[in-house]
């Protein structure tokens, strides 16, 4: 198992351990405040959040980016509920804004190449009130602060996804 290897397991790992053990006591639709799931889009792979109140929870992806660098990716985002969209007796539809940190690491010619950046997520999500789920769609610029090569300093990052409360 090489360096890059290692290095992915022990950030996936940790990022996993705060998150499961800073969950909060607040209920989502029955389930607990931990959701584990899925988006699809830049990047693809496992999503997952933990509330802490209505209004804030921290939300964390790791997969692939396919959007300008490709390579694998792993976002922690700081979320903040601050607008009801609208709601009905089947779910709510929140509004989010949230700030956080992108690792960005892929291949190229030469080796190697690592970013890191913040990030700054703006989404909507459908939050179902009977079944502990949630279905989201999110757009978040990300502004690179470290990086090994010459490549661009803004990105965009987005997706749908979906994730199961426990």
């Amino acid at each position: 198992m090489g360096s890059t290897t290692r290095v992915r397991l022990l950030v996936c790992g940790l990022v996993l351990g705060v998150v499961f053990f800073a969950a909060a006591p607040a209920a989502r639709a029955g389930g607990g405040p931990f959701g584990l799931g899925l988006i699809i889009g830049s990047p693809t792979g496992i999503s997952g959040k933990v509330y802490f109140n209505k209004m804030n929870a921290l939300d964390f992806g790791v997969g692939a980016a396919f959007v300008n660098e490709r390579g694998f990716h792993l976002h922690v985002d700081y979320l903040w509920h601050p607008v009801m969209l609208t709601q009905d007796e089947a779910f709510y539809l929140p509004l989010y804004l949230g700030v956080g940190g992108r690792l960005l690491q892929h291949e190229q010619d030469a080796g190697s190449d690592t970013h890191l950046g913040v990030r700054a997520p703006i989404g909507i999500l459908f939050d179902f009130k009977r079944v502990p789920l949630d279905v989201f769609l999110e757009l978040a610029l990300v502004v690179d602060i470290i990086r090994a090569s010459d490549t661009d300093v803004v990105d965009i990052n987005a997706g749908v996804g979906v994730r199961y409360y426990f």
